[in-house]
């Protein structure tokens, strides 16, 4: 079995290298046991004149924590890469990485990591603006293996996170993320300073598993919960802060029809999804109800990803009882269309027709399961994620 050291993660490598192009310091952010530290030790390991003993903070360690109580003077004197692990436990020392950035003879490059979004780890935008790029670290994705070494059915039903992808067993890779889950709650979620109770963090992430790929009735939610919905769009929030969850906005054409207002709700990994609702093998997920809002959500998470797209390029487009396309990605000065269905035998449908008329679009795919790709009709496309893994990845796709 592949290990997760293993798994070199050779496209991430090359997108933090483009950005120390023009950029002095990268942010990697991405959900903990994502693989950001294997990926920056990997990075360090191209690097045969780095300092481990020096150079690398990993902030969940106490003797580092110690070594950047006056961080200026744990690092005014490096050059070449630093590593900042787990940077959320000490916010405050970004003023600090701001001063030692913009000397004149700054020898330094640095690579800090943490497990929350830009939002969250709101003093790196305030202070290292035009200093720090972003790259976010998702779990395995399609566009990491070949055609040939993907293995579909068990990245969606145990997710991408690597420790879960690798095990050797769908009841090991459920038992993980029944660990993971619970950790996330009862560990991360203090470490951010952000105050929820786990039992009641934990009860909304469970009841929204059953919204994902749906709109979320934040007023229904919170009745149940017994809360207000302020209170929800809160929770809401830090699950899509953490990057658990994915808030995919409305698209609004210039047409006079009713559109959607309020975004769609997915979960970014599908191994966290099932085992919130329980799905512990591939036959429980073949009766399960939600098969195919899973395969919906999938398979938009591997065309975000595939497509290389930031979250606040990709959207929805609905009408008001009439029409809807689960996505559409800004690309290239244009959109592209994807439609995903867990059926063997699509079928044209009038939100199909409708959209290719309103909006501003060539073509739709349609996403299934099967091995397949032909012309449905003009403009509309069926195809399968592994014959869009060459296609979307190819320059001017």
């Amino acid at each position: 079995m592949l290990s997760l050291r293993g798994m070199k993660r050779t496209t991430y490598i090359k997108k933090i290298k483009e950005m120390w192009q023009v950029m002095p310091a990268v942010a990697l952010l991405g959900p903990r046991q994502v693989g950001k530290t294997t990926l920056a030790r990997q990075l360090c390991g191209e690097l045969p004149d780095f300092d481990y003993d020096s150079n690398y903070f990993d902030l969940d360690d106490p003797v580092d924590r110690s070594r950047l109580s006056n961080p200026k003077l744990a690092l005014e004197r490096l050059h070449g890469l630093v590593v900042i692990d787990e940077v959320q436990r000490k916010k405050d020392f970004f003023p600090v990485l701001r001063v030692l950035l913009d000397r004149p003879d700054n020898q330094m490059t640095l690579l800090i990591l943490g497990s929350a979004s830009r939002d969250l780890i709101q003093q790196s935008s305030e202070t290292l603006a035009g200093r720090l790029g972003f790259i976010e670290v998702s779990p395995f994705s399609l566009e990491e293996f070949s055609a040939e070494s993907v293995d579909l059915p068990t990245m969606w039903l145990g997710g991408g996170y690597p420790r879960s992808f690798l095990t050797d067993s769908p009841d090991r890779s459920f038992l993980w993320l029944q660990e993971y889950c619970r950790s996330f709650l009862e560990r991360d979620i203090p470490l951010l300073g952000l105050k929820v109770p786990a039992d009641t963090l934990g009860k909304f992430w469970q009841m929204l598993a059953h919204y994902h790929a749906n709109t979320l009735n934040s007023s229904e939610l919170g009745r149940s919960m017994g809360v207000a919905d302020t209170t929800i769009k809160r929770y809401l929030d830090i699950l899509t802060g953490t990057f658990m969850v994915r808030q995919l906005l409305p698209f609004h054409a210039n047409i006079a029809k009713r559109q959607a207002k309020k975004p769609k709700i997915y979960f970014r990994d599908t191994g966290v999804l099932h085992h919130l609702l329980g799905v512990k093998n591939h036959s429980t997920l073949q009766r399960s109800p939600k098969l195919g809002a899973s395969w919906e959500g999938f398979a938009l998470e591997q065309v975000i990803q595939l497509c290389n797209a930031s979250s606040d390029k990709c959207y929805f487009w609905g009408v008001h009882q009439q029409a809807e396309l689960d996505l559409l990605v800004e690309k290239d000065g244009g959109f592209q269309a994807f439609e995903f269905k867990y059926t063997d035998k699509p079928k044209t449908t009038r939100s199909m027709q409708l959209a290719l008329a309103e909006l501003p679009i060539e073509r739709i795919h349609v996403v299934t399961p099967h091995r397949k790709t032909y012309d449905l009709s003009d403009g509309i496309q069926v195809t399968n994620l592994v014959d869009l893994m060459s296609k979307l990845t190819k320059p001017n796709a």
